[in-house]
């Protein structure tokens, strides 16, 4: 592993390999480099790819006091661009990376991007009156608000419940059997500093997104989980209708991360949308 300073002195951590035109991979909230490990024997064929910790994950302690908001991120990847001199760069972003990655695009643009692949995420997760395609499509301030009380309170639990008690009946039944991966997951939850994620997670929820799709004008690919635990179908339709000839993917039968359900699917697609020329995507 080695490491990148952002402008404001934090040190931030990342793996590369491969060889060939570069790909960066941003995970989603909580998670960290490991989440993308699955797919390195196919992409380093033929890409050079650069997978890292965003601030505040991967359990690595912040030697900064600039929390990991959204924005900052966002900025994170713009120094992660300048330090290691890439363009045209495929940028790959699951659940916080795709709202990472709008947050990139409202701010600096498209021009150093050469594709986009966004995973099961919305352009706004607190819903109201006039937004239905949040989390779980009925998620609002007030919930949001005991969301953070409970984070607060067992930081690890509370992540498990936002997952399990979502939309996703099998994650709920496995949750409450006590399943041996969600034990592994809470005490991987239970070993982070859960200050700067708390942070972060509030962060995320007062982002909106949706006035930067129309802008986004270069290939993207949208890929979906059949059975996510936070979205419905109409969340990824609504996102592809307004991302300018966005193709869409939905993987059936898959939760929140359906690139870690179908990986040796996603890792075809994700390279033959890749390699496609401009006019074909």
């Amino acid at each position: 592993m080695t490491h990148f300073f952002a402008d404001d002195g934090a040190k931030l951590h990342v793996k590369i390999s491969g060889e060939g035109s570069p790909i960066v991979m941003l995970h989603g909230w909580t998670s960290s480099s490991q989440e993308w490990f699955p797919f390195l024997t196919e992409l380093n064929k033929r890409h050079r790819v650069y997978r890292w910790d965003a601030r505040g994950h991967g359990g690595h302690k912040q030697d900064v006091k600039t929390p990991p908001t959204v924005e900052r991120m966002a900025r994170d990847l713009s120094d992660l661009l300048d330090h290691y001199g890439l363009e045209q760069v495929t940028m790959v972003g699951h659940s916080m990376g795709a709202l990472t990655l709008w947050q990139y695009i409202r701010d600096y643009g498209t021009k150093r991007i050469s594709r986009l692949c966004f995973i099961d995420q919305s352009p706004k997760l607190l819903t109201d009156a006039d937004w239905g395609h949040g989390i779980y499509g009925d998620f609002n301030g007030e919930k949001s608000q005991e969301m953070l009380g409970t984070l607060n309170d067992d930081f690890a639990e509370g992540v498990l419940k936002l997952t399990a008690f979502g939309l996703n009946a099998r994650a709920r039944e496995k949750y409450l059997a006590g399943a041996s991966g969600w034990e592994r997951s809470r005490s991987a939850l239970r070993a982070q500093d859960p200050g700067p994620l708390i942070k972060c997670w509030e962060s995320l929820t007062k982002a909106d997104y949706r006035d930067v799709l129309a802008s986004i004008d270069v290939p993207s690919m949208l890929i979906y989980g059949g059975e996510s635990n936070f979205y419905r179908t109409e969340t990824a339709h609504y996102v592809a209708d307004r991302i300018p000839n966005a193709l869409l993917q939905i993987y059936e039968g898959t939760d929140h991360s359906p690139h870690q359900w179908q990986r040796e699917r996603f890792v075809r697609e994700l390279m033959a949308f890749i390699e496609q020329p401009p006019q074909a995507v």
